[in-house]
Parts: C-alpha cells; sequence; structure tokens
C-alpha cells in the first residue's frame, strides 16, 4: 500500500511541476506581447525616455570626472546637455540643406543613375519588358464594369502636421530627462537600495546597476568616439577625391555605424549611387566607396575590436534581429538604438544565472571564446 501511494504522489508532483512551468512560460508570452504592444502604441512617451538614459550613461562618466575636479553635478551635467543640444541642432541644421537638396534631385539622379548604367542593364531589358507585358494584359483583361479602387493616402502636408508636436517634444523630454538624470547624482542609486528589505539584495542590486552602467557608458562613449573619428576620416577621404558635400558624408558614416554591419552597407550604396552620377569616369567614381570599405574594414577589425574590447560584441544574428524589430517598433531610431538595448541586456543577463544562457546565445563566438580563456586564467592550476 505504502509503495502503491508512493507511486501516485510522484507523478501527481511531477505533472504540478509541468503544469507550472506551462503557466509560467504562458505568461512570459503575454507579458512580452503587452510589452511590445505597449512600445509600439506609446513610442511617443518611451521612446524619448530610452534616448534620455542613454544620452545620461554616455556622460555619467564625464559628470563624474568634473565632481572629483570640484565641480557640482548639476552645473556639470547642466554644461554637458547644453553642448549635446547645440551639437545636435548644429548638425541638424547644416545637413538640412544637403539633405533636402539631395531629396529634391532624387528623380533626376536615378535618370542619370539608369544612363550611366544602360550597358549593365541590357541582360535585364528582355526580362523587364516580359513583366511589362504581363502587367499591360493583367489590366486590360478585367472587365468593362469592374472599377478599380484606390485608397487615397493622407498626404505628406498632413502627416507632417499631424507629427508636428510630437517632433518637437521629444527632444525637449530627451535633453531635459537627462538632464535630471545627470543633476540627480547618486539619488537614483539610492532609491533602488531602498527598494529591497534585505542587505544581499541591495548589494547585489546595486552592482548590477552600477556594472550596466560602467559597461554602457564606456560602449557607448567609446563607440561615438571611433564614430566621430570615422566620419571624419571618410569625410575627409570624399573631399579629397572630390565628391559633393563630404560634410553629409561624414556625418552619415557617424550616424549609421551605430548599426553594424547594415549601416556600412547602407553607406556604401548611397556613396556608389552619388559617386556614378557625380563622375564622368565610372572607374574614378569607385575610388568614393573603396575608400569607404578601406575605412570601414580598418574601424571594424582593428580599431573598434582594441579600444572596445570583444567581451561586449554581440553575434550578428542578435544584431540583425534587433534593428529589424526596433526599427518596426520606432522607425530609423530605433534601429540606431537596437545595439545599445542589446549591450544592456547582455550586461543584466550576465549577472543572473537563470539568464546566463541569454548572455552567451547574444555573445560573439569570439567573445565567449575569450570569457573562457579568462576564466581558465583566472582558476589556479592544481
Amino acid at each position: 500500500m505504502a509503495g502503491s501511494q508512493a507511486d501516485t504522489e510522484v507523478p501527481d508532483a511531477t505533472q504540478t511541476a509541468s503544469d507550472i512551468r506551462l503557466i509560467r512560460s504562458l505568461l512570459i508570452g503575454i507579458f512580452t506581447l503587452l510589452a511590445t504592444y505597449a512600445l509600439y502604441f506609446g513610442r511617443d512617451f518611451f521612446m524619448p525616455v530610452i534616448l534620455a538614459c542613454l544620452l545620461a550613461m554616455i556622460l555619467t562618466p564625464i559628470v563624474r570626472f568634473l565632481r572629483k575636479r570640484g565641480i557640482p553635478e548639476p552645473v556639470s551635467a547642466t554644461i554637458l546637455v547644453i553642448i549635446a543640444m547645440i551639437i545636435v541642432g548644429t548638425a541638424g541644421y547644416l545637413l538640412s540643406g544637403p539633405v533636402i537638396k539631395l531629396i529634391d534631385d532624387a528623380p533626376a539622379i536615378g535618370n542619370q543613375l539608369t544612363e550611366r548604367l544602360a550597358k549593365l542593364r541590357q541582360p535585364f531589358e528582355k526580362m523587364i519588358n516580359i513583366s511589362l507585358q504581363v502587367e499591360h494584359v493583367a489590366e486590360s483583361g478585367q472587365e468593362p464594369g469592374v472599377q478599380r479602387v484606390v485608397i487615397a493616402q493622407p498626404g505628406i502636408i498632413s502627416q507632417a502636421a499631424s507629427n508636428i508636436l510630437s517632433v518637437g517634444t521629444a527632444p525637449a523630454i530627451t535633453f531635459v530627462l537627462s538632464l535630471f538624470l545627470l543633476a540627480s547624482g547618486t539619488l537614483f542609486y539610492q532609491k533602488i537600495v531602498q527598494s529591497f528589505t534585505r542587505l544581499s539584495e541591495k548589494k547585489r542590486a546595486l552592482r548590477i546597476v552600477y556594472d550596466i552602467e560602467r559597461e554602457i557608458s564606456h560602449y557607448l562613449l567609446t563607440v561615438t568616439i571611433i564614430n566621430i573619428g570615422l566620419g571624419t576620416v571618410v569625410g575627409f577621404g570624399m573631399w579629397v577625391i572630390g565628391m559633393p558635400t563630404p560634410f553629409v558624408w561624414g556625418v552619415t558614416v557617424a550616424l549609421l555605424n551605430y548599426l553594424p554591419y547594415i549601416g556600412a552597407a547602407m553607406n556604401i550604396a548611397l556613396v556608389t549611387v552619388i559617386a556614378i552620377v557625380s563622375f564622368d569616369s565610372l572607374s574614378y567614381a569607385m575610388l568614393a566607396p573603396l575608400v569607404a570599405i578601406g575605412c570601414y574594414i580598418v574601424e571594424g577589425q582593428f580599431v573598434t575590436p582594441t579600444i572596445v574590447g570583444r567581451r561586449l560584441e554581440i553575434n550578428a544574428v542578435s544584431i540583425f534581429v534587433a534593428v529589424a524589430f526596433w526599427s518596426w517598433l520606432w522607425g530609423f531610431v530605433g534601429a540606431l538604438i537596437a545595439v545599445p538595448l542589446l549591450v544592456v541586456i547582455k550586461v543584466f543577463c550576465d549577472h543572473f544565472e537563470s539568464l546566463r544562457h541569454v548572455g552567451n546565445f547574444l555573445a560573439a563566438e569570439q567573445a565567449i571564446e575569450n570569457d573562457e580563456e579568462d576564466e581558465k586564467e583566472r582558476v589556479p592550476a592544481k
């Protein structure tokens, strides 16, 4: 009797544990969907808040450095935020003219590009003609009484008018909130510590917050400096070979380089198109993308791994998925902050044993190998 009772209790316990895991997985899935919907529909609120947090993380080391030199945190935070606003505003003003001109000239650029690449297009002319004929047959085959219904989309002016409030308030929220975060000093950490009761939990929470801040500030600050240097070098190279608006290309490179792989491909494609249109010789036009490719190779293979280090590298699959997801959520701004958010998630997961597999999944293969080698070096040989 005792044996049969024990046999019935074991399956019940196993079934209960399985049900708990299933319920937990369902709750995680529901929470993920709700969080995604909240981020999508509440992007006018969440976007400037996250941008402010990232900007505060970039400037925090500078604020602490100035505090050690006797400058109060509110004063240094105000100065740094004003400088950031001036830099962003100046760059936007200087870029507005060339970018608007480039957009206005887009049809002409397309026609010139088509003429320049006419020889390369000849093998595909037959296929293009066949597709046009098929489309013409499909349109002519409609019944006489059938009318095509086209849904009118809102015009550009109406869209701009509807979004002008969010466009104006988002930068203001970003800079003001980052100012408050920087000027508050350690108040944010004190509130985190006060939210826990046990001393061990307080120490652990404080350690996690400081580690995340240190790692992400180091990553963002160094990557920003690297991107500025890369943009300067590429802009100078474009000026040397005679590319139009070299300043625009330098800023574009610095901005798009926050998107690993994808940003470089986009910039090289744009440089190639404008170079083909701008120069008479196709062979000379290829100098512009070659200059950009050479700078990207030096930066990606030597500069960034040496300065940033392999430990915070993210694998390419995670980067593409994150960029696609955040681009769908928040457009171009989401694509820019996708990789920094991945770094935050990786550093956070590395502090919890149950989430360590997530951090390993996000990390690059070489970074994992280096971590294993460092771990072996820390363990004394027996």
